[in-house]
């Protein structure tokens, strides 16, 4: 009798040398170094090589990569002209999703699926994703996009596209962190329909493209959201600790708190919630983390709430909300960076492939009548 578990919970499909995650302890690896040594002291440029080529490196290294990187920035001409086309009243995502797809329509070998043409690939999506996102959001607002700039990092470019003006040292910072801190997260869900597209040998495009589609579902990458509608909704400081009592007596689920994964405090909210505290008072949005703070508070001391700890989706939405991104780009901004780390588990399903081609347990009837359309 074959093992039977649905969504796949417990079951390995899959072996990585990227990420490993022990949900019981809250730790959380890439490639062996913790998370939060990573959100503090790396780059997102050198979380993705490490991530591709499963180490650190060298200066030389990280130097080239982050030129070939940015020198990328730029999506080609007649996509952008595609995207000017598309309804402002489009969500981001389902834009996202089209535009990655389109993408493929302007690689002249779109189905080359050698590990080095898939690198190039990835390297073509993940530079020109930000200009995309940051030229819809823009002409849904009545302006004019805004070329990137090969001489600001992937996070500062980003936001310099989409605000017109170069951001702060903390507001850079604080959105590279959260590149870093969502760049890749084990086989979950999207990364798992990466993995299961490529595997039909079909082609990267169509790999993310699937990935993005799966990240937009609210049970995934959507919970970031939810988390500042319930901060939208508690008017005060004061009122947070009624607001959340009321929701844990009804047995409502409070946005932010508790993961799939981790029975812990998940690693990667340590360093954004000190992110998030700082970039909030250099904002004027204090009132807004203090509110954060009193929800935690207040899960912390309740007994309906116990073992259940902040997720990375919980000071994320504080984070984004201060850089002055508009609600439903909080999704988006996940798959900026989280186009990384399905990047790099398609190449790595590449040098290892085997078809994706699990079994289904069948429950329904056997040697059913066939009864004729007259008699029924």
């Amino acid at each position: 009798m074959p093992l039977t578990a649905k969504g796949l919970e417990g079951i390995v499909a899959a072996e990585t040398r990227m990420s490993f995650i022990d949900g019981e302890k809250g730790v959380l690896e890439y490639v062996g170094i913790p998370i939060d040594d990573l959100a503090r002291r790396s780059t997102f440029e050198e979380t993705t090589f490490l991530l591709w080529n499963k180490r650190l490196p060298r200066a030389d290294e990280l130097a080239a990569f982050t030129a070939d990187l940015r020198a990328r920035y730029a999506p080609p001409g007649a996509a952008m002209k595609l995207l000017a086309g598309l309804p402002t009243s489009a969500q981001p995502m389902h834009m996202l999703r089209t535009m990655v797809s389109a993408l493929a329509m302007f690689d002249p070998e779109p189905n080359r699926n050698d590990v080095p043409a898939a690198r190039v690939k990835a390297l073509n999506i993940l530079a020109s994703t930000p200009a995309i996102v940051a030229a819809f959001d823009r002409q849904r607002r009545g302006l004019a996009p805004v070329a990137p700039r090969a001489d600001l990092s992937f996070a500062a470019n980003f936001l310099y596209m989409l605000n017109g003006k170069e951001p702060t040292p903390t507001m850079a910072r604080a959105f590279d962190a959260c590149m870093i801190l969502h760049a890749d997260h084990g086989l979950n869900n999207s990364t798992f329909s990466a993995r299961v597209v490529i595997s039909t040998m079909s082609d990267v495009y169509s790999a993310i493209t699937a990935a993005v589609g799966s990240l937009r579902g609210p049970l995934h990458g959507g919970a970031n959201e939810d988390v500042m509608k319930m901060l939208n909704e508690i008017p005060t400081v004061a009122a947070a600790e009624g607001y959340i009592r009321g929701k844990l007596e009804r047995k409502d689920k409070i946005a932010g708190f508790g993961h799939r994964v981790y029975k812990a405090y998940d690693p990667r909210a340590t360093y954004l919630k000190t992110l998030a505290k700082q970039l909030a008072a250099d904002t004027g949005n204090t009132p807004l983390y203090e509110k954060s703070q009193a929800i935690e508070q207040v899960m912390l001391r309740e007994k309906a709430a116990k073992g259940i700890y902040p997720n990375v989706d919980f000071y994320s939405a504080t984070t984004y909300h201060c850089i002055g991104l508009q609600l439903d780009l909080f999704t988006p901004m996940f798959a900026l960076s989280r186009i990384s780390g399905w990047s790099g588990h398609v190449i790595e399903q590449l040098e290892g492939n085997r078809l994706f081609r699990p079994d289904a347990e069948y429950i329904g009837p056997h040697a059913a009548p066939y009864t004729p359309i007259e008699q029924r």
